[in-house]
């Protein structure tokens, strides 16, 4: 998938009707230049005077002109392209995250004159050969990292041969990457205090993979929040899920079926949230009322939700933005203001957390 397609221009082509496209040579001889002085004055260089640069850039617009991006890329070997190979399960791919995400990465890219690249692939050995091959094809000029996981092989890989990137979320370890990452442990000590001052003390949790950064964080800040308010931590109460809709309904349908359900169901994503809100429904529960249920991340879908979905709120399109700058940066050799970004959550209270029923 590649955003800000440029295949008319590389190929010296229109779509529209069929003419060839307008070349430096055909502006040099509407304005009796050499084809030198026209592609330095076109380039801004400092060597051609004021008036032969404006000359060059009027006749250009007048007839349609479109530098060739793929000569020009060849000729400073860069691609100009940002990578980002999205970790996904199974064949069907719906997360409004990655929807959300991947709208902020393209449009910033295309401010910047980048394409983006876009694949899927399943975390493993797998994702390494991919990152492999576009890095050793020059496919790309840096890659952006989503689902940090605690020891991750994608950031060692492209660290080791010194490939730009920069990571949605950090890692365990030493930090000496670039990042921009949302606190996920005070996310979560959020909406715990939330949850008990609405008087709920018997409270589940539905986790990610414990592999991911950002589940381990979450999961912190759920225990560290019931044990700073005296509350026990039930293990039974903790189930791990894949972060997506029908895994949510599942582990959620589990912890109602136990002989003391939980009275309020925290979820480390949306989309577990509201496939938690279908389980409960389907035994007859009002959400909100007889159960609270919670969320991470503010999807467009959790404000829509019946009922809307109290969350912590991410800004993801922003995100997307932030990282797609500090890469150009990256890549263009660029100093940084800030390489790494820790952004501080809002929980966002909805219908679907009242308080605790008598």
């Amino acid at each position: 998938m590649r955003y800000n397609s440029v295949y008319p221009k590389r190929f010296g082509f229109s779509w529209g009707d069929g003419e060839m496209a307008v070349t430096i040579k055909d502006i040099a001889e509407r304005v009796g230049k050499s084809v030198t002085t026209v592609s330095r004055a076109l380039h801004g260089y400092d060597d051609v005077s004021p008036a032969t640069k404006t000359l060059v850039h009027q006749v250009a617009e007048e007839l349609g002109y479109t530098p060739n991006t793929y000569a020009q890329r060849l000729q400073k070997q860069r691609s100009e392209t940002i990578g980002f190979i999205i970790p996904t399960f199974g064949p069907r791919f719906s997360d409004p995250f990655f929807s959300e995400f991947l709208a902020g990465i393209g449009n910033q890219a295309a401010r910047h004159d980048f394409d983006l690249l876009v694949s899927t692939c399943p975390p493993g050995e797998e994702e390494l050969v991919v990152y492999r091959k576009n890095v050793q094809g020059r496919r790309v000029d840096g890659f952006i990292i989503v689902r940090t996981r605690q020891q991750d092989a994608r950031i060692q890989y492209l660290q080791q041969i010194g490939f730009p990137f920069v990571a949605f979320g950090r890692t365990r370890g030493k930090l000496d990457f670039p990042y921009v990452d949302e606190d996920s442990v005070e996310g979560m000590r959020q909406v715990i205090g939330h949850l008990i001052s609405q008087g709920h003390a018997r409270i589940a949790l539905i986790t990610s993979p414990p592999e991911l950064n950002f589940s381990q964080d979450r999961l912190d800040g759920f225990i560290q929040a019931l044990q700073a308010a005296n509350l026990k931590v039930d293990q039974a109460l903790i189930r791990v899920g894949d972060l997506t809709n029908n895994d949510g309904y599942r582990q959620a349908r589990e912890l109602l079926n136990l002989p003391q359900p939980p009275s309020a169901i925290v979820a480390c994503n949306d989309l577990m949230a509201l496939g938690a809100i279908n389980a409960a429904r389907e035994r007859g529960l009002t959400v909100g009322r007889d159960v609270a249920i919670t969320g991470f991340d503010d999807i467009p879908l959790a404000e829509h939700a019946s009922p809307p979905l109290t969350t912590v709120h991410q800004p993801i399109y922003k995100i997307g933005t932030m990282v797609c700058d500090i890469l150009v940066q990256l890549i263009n050799q660029q100093p940084l203001e800030k390489s790494q970004i820790l952004l501080i959550p809002k929980l966002v209270i909805r219908q679907s957390s009242q308080p605790v029923q008598p």
